[in-house]
């Protein structure tokens, strides 16, 4: 056989295959859906569109002056110039326990406290901490966007237990107990939630947890919305109302929602101390301290009275009312009322499949992206919370902002034929 017909000659040798550039784990974190949706919203703003974002979750008032005033006076004061405990001022830790007793009857020490940049870095070390590879967690859906990300970070794996609007959105011991197996470790339970604005009320608080009680089961909850509450609901906090599940719980919170500090990054953990103390040594390698300004804000916040969220609540109230009617009003759209935090999760299954201007959108992204292009009006679609053919859109806006997007997108939808 000549050199030319050789299998040698003609085949090229197979060349290794080239390096990963990005890890398969941070490769497989999906954006922060509504960060995303409000910064195309913001892109288009800046581009000369009149668009109005009904996607990120940040009030629209700013940080009360005392609290201002405080950062202030805490920036001119060379203390704060070096490093500070990695588990947070110890002022502060004190400040959030007594906080916590005032505002949940939550009894704990400031050893069970640990101070962490925004609630989001609260989520991500109370997973780190808790869960090793494999371990499952329940996962109510629908869901905040971050969940399943810090989840997945941690080796854990989210086991979604679904709700609709025929159940205002709240999971129940039955849904709970039909999706535990062997392998759950944690619930992540959030009331009031993010996204839909349900309000567990205290009998189904206590069930639940006493259910996680009986089978063993962490309880993660978020209480970052505790005093967005309107009407007759009422933020109860679990380990309250069953003290025995204290030693296996752990409670998120942070200053972003109630006083309006969403850009000063300060939340925190509480739990059993060999949690806290755990999830401290992660926090000493992977930040440090917290900003020692935000901290000595958020230590005026959180020792201060309730009566700038007292105004921002009276509000969002207002603007949830006037946001509902309005969503209601639209054919094929169903909008259960919130009882809480600063969102309305309308069903729009209604309108999916429907003919606009000749196309019909097959999901609710793909009607978000519609109603964008053709209201300018930016939405969160409820692929982003587990629950596809949702909306998510904040009243954290503007009384005359909310009026006019959803007066445009109504006007959108309204074209909608069969």
């Amino acid at each position: 056989m000549s050199s030319s017909s050789s299998p040698e000659s003609t085949t090229p040798s197979p060349s290794p295959s080239a390096p990963r550039r990005v890890s398969a784990r941070i490769g497989g974190i999906a954006e922060s859906a509504t960060l995303a949706v409000d910064a195309k919203a913001k892109a288009l703003k800046a581009a000369g569109r009149p668009v109005i974002g009904f996607g990120a979750g940040e009030p629209d008032f700013p940080t009360p002056a005392p609290i201002v005033a405080a950062a202030v006076a805490a920036a001119g004061d060379p203390a704060n110039h070096r490093y500070t405990p990695a588990a947070g001022l110890p002022d502060l830790r004190a400040a959030v326990a007594a906080k916590t007793a005032r505002d949940s009857g939550y009894d704990v020490e400031p050893s069970q406290v640990l101070i962490t940049n925004g609630g989001k870095q609260a989520v991500y070390q109370a997973f780190a901490t808790l869960l090793d590879p494999g371990d499952e967690v329940l996962l109510p859906a629908p869901y905040w966007t971050t969940y399943p990300e810090a989840i997945a970070l941690a080796g854990g794996v989210s086991v979604v237990v679904p709700t609709d609007e025929t159940s205002g959105y709240l999971v129940d011991v039955a849904q709970l107990e039909a999706a535990r197996t062997p392998r759950t470790k944690v619930l992540l339970f959030c009331s009031p939630s993010n996204p839909t604005g349900a309000v567990y009320p205290p009998e189904q608080v206590e069930a639940i947890g006493r259910w996680a009680v009986e089978h063993g089961v962490w309880v993660v909850t978020d209480e970052i919305y505790e005093h967005l509450t309107y009407g007759e609901a009422r933020h109860v906090s679990m380990p309250v109302v069953v003290p025995e599940l204290a030693d296996t719980c752990v409670v998120l919170n942070g200053v972003a929602k109630t006083y309006a500090m969403t850009g000063w990054r300060v939340g925190w953990m509480i739990g059993p101390k060999d949690v806290i103390t755990a999830a401290a040594n992660l926090q000493s390698h992977l930040t440090s301290n917290v900003c020692n300004v935000a901290q000595r804000a958020a230590l005026e916040a959180v020792s201060g009275s309730l009566d700038a969220v007292a105004g921002m609540r009276e509000a969002f109230d207002r603007r949830r009312r006037t946001m509902v009617a309005m969503l209601r009003d639209i054919p094929g759209v169903t909008c259960p009322e919130p009882q809480g935090a600063f969102y309305v999760y309308p069903s729009m299954a209604g309108l999916i499949g429907k003919d606009f201007g000749g196309v019909r959108p097959t999901s609710s992204a793909e009607l978000a992206a519609l109603v964008l292009e053709h209201a300018e009006v930016a939405v969160v679609p409820g692929e982003a919370f587990g629950t596809p053919g949702y909306f998510r859109l904040s009243y954290a806006l503007g009384d005359d902002d909310l009026a006019t997007g959803v007066g445009r997108m109504a006007q959108f939808l309204g074209t909608a034929q069969d």
